[in-house]
């Protein structure tokens, strides 16, 4: 698969999957992470597909919201990937 599909894909996946949600870690949090993200990430010369990878999963199980769970979150990355 492209990077270009898996980035794709990937965000439509963490735009479903937080649609809605009323914590404030919503679409347009990730949204706004990954923006601030890939700037940096220019800036640092650093791999934009990993970073932007990064930004789009890095709250798609927040530990916050269950029950403390850290495990859940790159779990459910790795599921994803």
């Amino acid at each position: 698969m492209s990077k270009s599909l898996l980035l794709s894909k990937t965000e439509n996946y963490v735009r479903k999957k937080l649609e809605g949600e009323g914590t404030g870690h919503d679409w347009w949090h990730i949204h706004r992470v990954r923006n601030t993200a890939l700037k940096l990430a220019i800036e640092e010369k650093a791999n934009l597909f990993i970073v932007e990878m990064a930004a789009l999963l890095h709250d798609i199980a927040d530990h916050k919201f269950h029950d403390g769970n850290e495990e859940i979150g790159p779990a459910t990355a790795k599921k994803w990937l």
